[in-house]
């Protein structure tokens, strides 16, 4: 596919972050992409889509369903940003449909293993539809820097993976789908994917066990919706055992908005130790042997970032690198794959059922098998 040659994508579900996407495929209209509709059941987020979309110049079509918009054949790609819960239905008849719609669906891939693994198989069905999930923090500079660090071999073999992340609460989305687990899978999988998929890519192994304690102790509890007050969890820890010995470890907190960096991330090897901190953009490495007057200070960076956004430029690289698996007609894969975003859901769904039993929870428990290979 030339460069001249338009690409259409359609986004289902343009609230906050389906307007982010489309914000960044405006940035990439230089790569030859255009946004030509849209399909939300909300009046008040179709209207703010469709005001940006005029200040790009951008006309859309509007649908308020996901199949009247797959069956009008105006786009190429689909970008699924709706609530959760949604995914694995509008998933399921995009992998159905007679056309063939690429798609990046947003975090986490589905809310529920059963669910993750019937999207799988119905895409086993459709080589002709590439599907990439939307776990865009491994494209933030910082991390991807630490990633290249730790892939090169600088610090050994990866023994221990620690990441942090303190800030604000959850969001307010549309009638305030994701303050409730059924909505959301619960905050370890609504959240914490990335981070899950993170410490398995550093790890370059898969989980086998997983241990946590959390519990909603400060966020959301004066609020009420239908009688029900929410029950999303605000802050946990969680142990994660790798198969090849390694350990991770999450700290999260989402009453913590007097923090510097939002994300620290720690990874040590048998000889060596990095450090990556989000937003402030810097990655911190050094050995054993050099100690701690060796260690490098790195200001991450990457020039190809047109649109910084919410997530530090990292949703804008995420469609560079989805446009370009596009435009290679199958010979590239999508660089985050189904059966990533499935194992990170896995991982949250085992920290959640851990916090609910008080005991270690395997993943073999809550897959249902293990036939995961490692991430490259």
């Amino acid at each position: 596919m030339a460069i001249t040659e338009t690409v259409k994508y359609g986004i289902i579900g343009v609230g906050m972050m389906g307007r982010e996407h489309l914000i960044n495929l405006h940035h990439l209209r230089i790569q030859g992409v255009a946004v030509v509709c849209i399909a939300d059941p909300h009046v008040l987020s179709q209207q703010l889509a469709l005001e940006l979309a005029q200040s790009f110049d951008w006309p859309l079509k509007v649908f308020s369903g996901h199949q009247e918009l797959l069956d009008s054949g105006l786009c190429d790609v689909v970008v699924v940003s709706s609530p959760n819960m949604t995914h694995y239905q509008i998933l399921m008849d995009i992998l159905n449909h007679p056309k063939a719609h690429h798609v990046l669906v947003e975090k986490p891939l589905c809310t529920t293993v059963a669910d993750c693994r019937k999207v799988v198989n119905a895409a086993r069905k459709r080589p002709d539809v590439l599907v990439q999930v939307g776990l865009e923090y491994r494209y933030m500079p910082p991390v991807a820097k630490l990633i290249e660090i730790v892939k090169g071999g600088t610090l050994g073999q990866v023994k221990m993976v620690a990441i942090r992340e303190h800030r604000f609460p959850f969001l307010v989305k549309v009638n305030n789908w994701n303050r409730f687990n059924a909505n959301t899978g619960g905050t370890l999988v609504e959240k914490c994917c990335h981070f899950f998929d993170l410490m398995r890519l550093f790890a370059g192994a898969n989980p086998v066990r997983v241990m946590a304690s959390g519990a909603v102790d400060v966020n959301h509890k004066d609020e009420i919706y239908d009688g029900k007050v929410p029950d999303i969890i605000d802050n946990a820890y969680v142990i994660v055992e790798f198969d090849n010995g390694a350990r991770g470890m999450l700290d999260l907190c989402m009453f913590a908005e007097g923090s510097k960096n939002e994300q620290e991330i720690s990874v040590v090897g048998h000889s060596g130790k990095g450090e990556a901190f989000v937003p402030e953009n810097i990655v911190l490495y050094g050995s054993r042997v050099g100690g701690r007057d060796g260690v490098q200070t790195l200001k991450a960076e990457d020039e190809r970032i047109k649109y910084e956004g919410l997530h530090h430029g990292s949703s804008y690289l995420e469609h560079l690198n989805f446009l370009s698996a596009i435009r290679e007609k199958g010979a590239k894969t999508p660089a985050v794959d189904l059966q990533d975003g499935l194992i990170s859901v896995a991982m949250g769904v085992a920290a959640q059922v851990s916090i609910e039993k008080g005991r270690f929870v395997t993943i073999e428990e809550v897959l249902g098998e293990r036939n995961c290979e490692p991430s490259t």
